[in-house]
């Protein structure tokens, strides 16, 4: 009776045992990063002896008291054939068809989401999307009020079934650097439309500086308007739904816009709470860097952004744990917002600009291939091959051009301003017509018309109503004509020299 009784106990105690379970991102076909340490962790249950078996290494490790283990593989090789993670304690997990490349976190709002079935040529470039060793894995839109360990999603790689569904500007990028470099490319898609900077910050990132308050300040006055505004919400949504019934029943077009929720608990706009949702499960995963799209639901305050921003690339890094990792953006492209003379673009532009004061960044200027009418640009071709540029260049040491003119300054020469460049290349170039958009103002900060033209890699600026010129400024409207390039025909940022 008591060997029955203590098998009896012996057999609940392993069945109380939690089961080994690996971090979400660690799924068959999973890229991991090559040339650098590689962190593989997840739960089980204390004390529990784990081992990691991948290729010729082996680590384990004790769970600790919490629950969450870890252990990290030594830096490896690129893989293109592929290869088993195994993980085992109280059960095994094995993990198929894994490779190993380069793994890109790609991150914002709706332009980061937009997909290849939705761009330029989409019909083409799905038909001959074969690369299985171009893999994304997409991030559930999740908005959580704490950090979160768990994420949902598979890693999927890109063939002409799956790639529609691929984030463009992602895919784009990562088949210029597969065609290039030869190894897996891996995509972590993290985004999700029409969210702010802010909501992509993490709790760390907004307590960092006190002038952040304003953003909580914000966000509890929409949180204290929320039940009256979604008790209006519920009646104008009852009202269009009779509408479109009736409309429906009579057989006549019914076109009146369905009403939107108002924002409030755990709407998209949450301060951290992508970070939460949508981020942190994913640290401390191995990647090469970020690439970056997003600022359009910043415009309306501009001002505020670039030390948001700034915070928010500082935190990511320090989250991730692996230094100053490549972070590239794209700078807004041009678009007719309701108030074209609102200046608010132009800000927000100059505030992106602003964050290149932060190791390893770089930018893609887009505002010459935007769409005044539409806030989704489709060429998002040339917006990855924008940043595969810069990439090549600063990560990968392939040399080539990777930035257009960047303003430095501007000189007063008698009744002009010579302006400066850094990144002219082989000199400046106006493309399809004389340059367009450039102002001068003199000391009564009166912005005219002016004409510019190109002295080898410098621009003479200058309007004859303004004798006395003191500050200049290019592209200075949210949807400018902006036909400055440089040799290598990549095109000037907007700029101006003033701070007014």
């Amino acid at each position: 009776m008591r060997l029955i009784l203590l098998l009896f106990s012996a057999l609940l105690s392993s069945l109380a045992r939690a089961d080994v379970v690996l971090a979400g991102l660690f799924q068959d076909h999973v890229v991991l990063q090559r040339g650098r340490p590689v962190p593989v962790w997840g739960r089980a249950e204390p004390g529990e002896r784990i081992t990691v078996k991948f290729e010729q290494q082996t680590a384990t490790t004790t769970v600790p008291a919490d629950g969450h283990w870890i252990v990290y593989l030594e830096p490896l090789e690129a893989r293109r054939e592929p290869t088993e993670l195994i993980v085992s304690g109280s059960n095994t997990i094995t993990v198929a068809d894994v490779v190993v490349g380069e793994v890109w976190l790609c991150s914002g709002q709706s332009n980061m989401a937009f997909t290849v079935s939705e761009a330029n040529r989409a019909r083409e470039e799905m038909a001959s999307a074969r690369f299985p060793l171009i893999r994304e894995f997409k991030v559930p839109p999740v908005v959580a009020a704490e950090p979160q360990e768990t994420v949902g999603g598979e890693w999927k790689a890109a063939t002409p079934e799956s790639v529609g569904r691929f984030t463009a500007v992602g895919y784009f990028f990562a088949r210029d650097l597969h065609r290039k470099l030869g190894v897996p490319i891996g995509l972590i898609n993290s985004s999700r439309g029409a969210t702010p900077v802010e909501a992509w910050m993490s709790p760390a990132a907004l307590a960092s500086d006190p002038a952040f308050g304003a953003v909580a300040t914000r966000w509890q006055a929409i949180l204290s308007e929320y039940p009256a505004k979604k008790s209006e919400y519920d009646l104008a949504l009852a009202a269009w739904t009779a509408e479109a019934e009736a409309a429906k029943a009579a057989i006549r077009p019914f076109t009146k816009r369905k009403p939107m929720p108002p924002e409030g608990p755990g709407h998209a706009h949450t301060p951290s709470g992508l970070f939460n949702g949508m981020i942190n499960p994913l640290l401390p995963f191995s990647i090469r860097g970020a690439i970056w799209y997003q600022g359009e639901g910043n415009a309306v305050r501009a001002v505020e952004y670039h030390p948001l921003f700034a915070s928010m690339i500082t935190h990511w890094r320090a989250h991730f744990g692996q230094g100053d990792f490549p972070f590239y953006w794209v700078q807004l492209a041009n678009f007719k917002t309701a108030d074209p003379n609102s200046g608010t673009w132009p800000l927000l532009r100059e505030a992106q600009s602003r964050t290149l004061s932060l190791p390893e960044t770089g930018q893609v200027v887009s505002i010459d291939i935007g769409n005044p009418d539409d806030i989704h640009p489709t060429n998002k071709q040339e917006v990855a091959r924008r940043l595969a540029l810069i990439a090549k260049a600063k990560v990968y040491g392939i040399a080539g051009d990777f930035s257009g003119p960047i303003f430095a300054e501007a000189v007063r020469e008698k009744a002009a301003l010579r302006v400066y460049f850094e990144h002219a290349g082989t000199g400046l170039t106006a493309r399809d017509k004389p340059l367009q958009s450039f102002e001068v103002a003199g000391e009564d900060r009166i912005f005219r018309p002016a004409v510019a033209a190109i002295d080898g890699d410098t621009l003479l600026v200058s309007a004859p109503d303004v004798r006395v010129p003191v500050a200049v400024r290019y592209a200075w409207r949210n949807s400018p004509a902006a036909n400055l390039f440089n040799g290598a025909g990549l095109p000037a940022s907007p700029f101006r020299s003033d701070d007014w």
